[in-house]
């Protein structure tokens, strides 16, 4: 799961943009951005939050100093420091996949940060705020909350490979009143592109997905078994 390695593979999945989302850390999205440049995809800028509650969310940026700038904010409410003989390297590479440094925070653990403080920063920044993996029963918000709160201002909600948009909106109670997307949640490169989220849009561009995500000027999702149903 290197830069150059998810560039390439999302080239041949045929995918146009991805977001690269590390957990409590946007270290390698600078790199990323620049394989994925070097190699004709669109990569966005994010981070995959742990709250204090031990939910996931999804903090996805236009630019990498707005990332950057939400990392400061996560690293600053992240105790601990990783110990690689227990939880593994933590390796910061760049677009070429040469390893430059190593990052010290304990990324696998939880925030002090509540959902609704890493929303806010989001938005705060400018970023799209994505609850993870809403059908899963570890570290979603349903699972972990038991309802997804009405004040919580989520711009969509992710759905993961295991489970359809539609199965989702018939069997979660509260997924029904937000966007839904589904995406393969990589965390090993044969996965990248596993499901996806097609936008009816002008650009593979950030804006555009924001558009998309709020119906708006005609932009909109269209996910694969829609597609597969239409036969396009």
């Amino acid at each position: 799961m290197s830069p150059k390695s998810i560039a390439e593979k999302s080239r041949r999945a045929g995918l146009d943009i991805v977001a690269v989302c590390d957990h409590n850390t946007a270290e390698n999205t600078a790199a990323a951005i620049r394989a994925g440049t070097n190699t004709g995809i669109v990569v966005l800028p994010g981070m995959e939050i742990c709250s204090k509650e031990e939910v996931h969310v999804l903090a996805i940026f236009d630019t990498c100093d707005r990332a950057m700038r939400m990392q400061a904010y996560v690293y600053a409410h992240l105790p601990g420091k990783n110990d690689p003989n227990l939880w593994g390297e933590q390796i910061v590479a760049d677009e070429n996949d040469a390893v430059i440094a190593e990052n010290c925070h304990l990324l696998i653990g939880a925030t002090t940060l509540s959902v609704y403080d890493i929303v806010q920063k989001t938005h705060d920044l400018g970023g799209l705020s994505i609850a993870s993996h809403v059908d899963r029963p570890a570290f979603g918000i349903v699972s972990n909350l038991g309802f997804i709160p009405e004040d919580l201002r989520f711009d969509a909600l992710e759905v993961s490979w295991r489970m359809s948009v539609d199965e989702a909106g018939a069997s979660i109670p509260g997924v029904q009143a937000f966007t839904c997307i589904t995406s393969s949640d990589a965390h090993y490169i044969e996965d990248v592109g596993k499901v996806w989220t097609g936008f009816m849009m002008a650009a593979p561009t950030f804006n555009e997905i924001r558009m998309g995500l709020a119906n708006q000027s005609g932009r909109r999702t269209v996910h694969r078994q829609t597609l597969e149903k239409e036969g396009s």
